[in-house]
C-alpha cells in the first residue's frame, strides 16, 4: 500500500492556563467523567454503564439546539473512558457513538503544572489544561473547525472552573 492510499487522520490540540486553581482541584473536575455538563455548555451528561473512575465507564452527553426551521435538534455523543491516571493527572477516552460526524475519535486530557518563569514571585497559583485528539476528517468541517471546537470548549471549561474555584474571581 502506497503512502497516497494511507487514510488521513486529523489531529487537534489545545492548552489553556487555569488561573488561581491548583492542579489537584482541576484534576478532581476532570476525573469526574460523568459531570461534564457542569463545566461545558451542554445540557446533560450522565453515566450509561461502568464504574466511576475506571476504564470502560461510558458517559452520554447531549445538547439541544434550534435547527434552521427552529425545530429542536439534539446533538449527542457517547464516550468511553480508556485510561485514567491520577498520578500523571491524565485520562483518555474515545467517542463510541454520536450524531455529530466524529469517527475514530480518541482524546487525551491532561492537567499539567504551571511553568513559572524567573520574573514570578513564586506565589502564582494555577495549572495548564491540555486536550489532544485524533480522528477521521469530519464531513462538512475543516481541520481549523476541529481546532476551534476543542479550543472553545477548553476555554469554556477553564473559565467555569476558575469562576467556581479560583479566589481571583470571587
Amino acid at each position: 500500500m502506497g503512502e497516497e492510499n494511507k487514510p488521513i487522520k486529523w489531529e487537534g490540540k489545545a492548552t489553556i492556563e487555569v488561573r488561581g486553581t491548583s492542579e489537584e482541584i482541576v484534576w478532581k473536575v476532570l476525573e469526574d467523567f460523568c459531570n461534564l455538563h457542569k463545566w461545558l455548555p451542554i445540557d446533560t451528561c450522565y453515566k450509561v454503564e461502568g464504574i466511576e473512575t475506571q476504564p470502560g465507564l461510558i458517559r452520554y452527553c447531549a445538547s439541544t439546539k434550534k435547527g434552521v426551521d427552529e425545530k429542536p435538534i439534539v446533538k449527542f455523543f457517547k464516550e468511553k473512558l480508556l485510561t485514567i491516571d491520577s498520578i500523571q493527572r491524565c485520562l483518555s477516552y474515545e467517542i463510541v457513538d454520536n450524531n455529530m460526524g466524529f469517527k475514530n475519535y480518541e482524546a487525551i486530557m491532561k492537567v499539567l503544572p504551571l511553568q513559572i518563569n524567573g520574573d514570578d514571585d513564586g506565589k502564582r497559583v494555577g495549572c495548564i489544561l491540555e486536550w489532544e485528539c485524533v480522528c477521521d476528517p469530519v464531513e462538512g468541517w475543516s481541520l481549523e473547525n476541529l481546532h476551534a471546537y476543542i479550543g472553545n470548549f477548553l476555554k469554556c471549561m477553564a473559565n467555569n472552573i476558575e469562576l467556581v474555584y479560583s479566589p481571583l474571581f470571587k
